[in-house]
């Protein structure tokens, strides 16, 4: 990320938010989240997010074009992993942006704007797990730069966990981050 950049990531849930504060350290300028859970947004804001978007409620790649002035984002980073939310990253990109893919959550995505990535030259990079990056990232949380804190839901005995994953797997489980079961 180049120091000054105006990024914009969708999704905020844990990797959202985990991508919000690495951008924060990273120097970028504009750091705009964009997610249908307003309670999420606000976790975003607190995290360092500058700018918080409800896609639902708000047209985004307008927004980001209006903060951005005019211009567009010079990167996003779509950690759903859905295909409306990777045409809403690709969307937002100004020309010669590119667009770092995180989610995965659909193995294959429908109705991908080719046209669109060729026209502004959009460049796609892959990310998955890690590529060495472990000793930096716990060292950024062993300093504070980033705080895992918040996005810890509670912590547990195990002997709960059962309940826990039901807990999670119910319709309105995603309303949760983490939980640890402990021993």
């Amino acid at each position: 990320i180049a120091p000054g950049a105006t990024a914009v990531v969708i999704g905020s849930g844990m990797i959202g938010l985990l991508v919000i504060q690495a951008l924060r350290w990273a120097g970028a300028a504009q750091i705009i989240a964009v997610d249908l859970a307003d309670n999420r947004l606000a976790l975003a804001r607190q995290l360092g997010a500058t700018h918080t978007i409800n896609s639902g409620t708000t047209d985004t790649a307008a927004e980001v074009a209006r903060l951005s002035g005019g211009l567009g984002a010079d990167v996003s980073f779509e950690v759903v992993g859905f295909t409306p939310t990777l045409n809403l990253a690709l969307a937002v990109l100004k020309r010669g942006g590119a667009c770092v893919l995180v989610g995965n959550l659909s193995p294959k995505t429908q109705d991908f704007p080719l046209q669109a990535v060729v026209t502004k030259e959009i460049t796609l990079l892959g990310s998955c797990a890690s590529a060495g990056e472990y000793p930096l990232c716990l060292d950024l949380i062993a300093r504070g730069v980033i705080n895992v804190q918040p996005m810890i839901e509670t912590v547990a005995p195990l002997a709960e966990g059962a309940a826990w994953f039901a807990q999670l797997s119910a319709k309105d489980g995603g309303r949760f981050m983490k939980v640890i079961l402990v021993p």
